[in-house]
């Protein structure tokens, strides 16, 4: 897809890959980009006028519903948000695995059902949901998360069933290690959120479906498409 005076609006916006996709978008020449978080004041600085600082707490229904009517224009929405507790299925409370899930899941979910109206009204529009590897095969240290992960998944892919013959397109993203906050205690090597970002918008303009930003995530992806078996045991190695 070109980005070309595009409108986007990307959350999680304050820090990790959602603050390094706003730059990389930034070096578009896209119209406008609404930066994203709970919390305005923890955005950056991104020196660009074309960034405008919005409110939304993916969570609340009513900061959802603000952030719709304020961003109406959106061409490209580019669901970032999430959080990711530790722990098994054994040692997981249901407060850690219901976190995930109203963030990463039914958060995702309430944003897109806020903003489909006006992309369905223009008969065009592009949802990019950020996944994750966990959400193609899951792993048992983060459990609850990858729960989340796997339902925002079969989201979008009955999501792009449902919105391809309107006109809106639906594509996944599927990061493997970034060094953000988020996977800080991941025993893994991470790339940059900036190498994220870069493959990231990449996939975006080539109009790729599915989107691997980091080498262990196309390697997830090959076996995602090849060998659903062997990537079970991939993802659960010394786990």
């Amino acid at each position: 897809m070109s980005l070309s005076k595009k409108v986007v609006l990307v959350s999680g916006a304050n820090k990790g890959i959602g603050a390094a996709t706003v730059r990389r978008l930034l070096k578009t020449d896209i119209a406008r980009i609404y930066a994203a978080a709970r919390n305005p004041a923890a955005l950056p600085d991104f020196g660009d006028a074309r960034v405008v600082p919005l409110q939304l707490d993916v969570t609340d229904a009513a900061s959802v519903r603000r952030a719709a009517e304020t961003a109406g224009d959106v061409d490209l929405l580019v669901n970032n948000a999430g959080t990711m507790a530790w722990g098994d299925w054994i040692t997981s409370t249901d407060a850690m695995v219901e976190a995930d899930m109203n963030t990463n899941f039914y958060g995702t979910l309430a944003v897109i059902r806020a903003f489909l109206p006006a992309f369905l009204g223009r008969g065009s529009g592009t949802i990019a949901n950020v996944v994750s590897i966990v959400g193609l095969a899951a792993t048992a240290p983060i459990s609850g998360y990858s729960a989340s992960k796997a339902a925002l998944q079969s989201l979008t892919q009955s999501l792009r069933a449902t919105l391809a013959p309107k006109g809106v397109s639906v594509i996944g993203i599927y990061p493997g290690p970034v060094d953000t906050d988020l996977a800080a205690a991941v025993p893994l090597a991470k790339v940059t959120p900036e190498e994220a970002a870069e493959n990231i918008v990449l996939g975006l303009e080539k109009g790729d479906t599915y989107i691997f930003p980091d080498p262990l995530a196309k390697q997830i992806g090959h076996l995602f498409a090849t060998d659903g078996h062997q990537l079970e045991a991939a993802m659960n190695i010394g786990g």
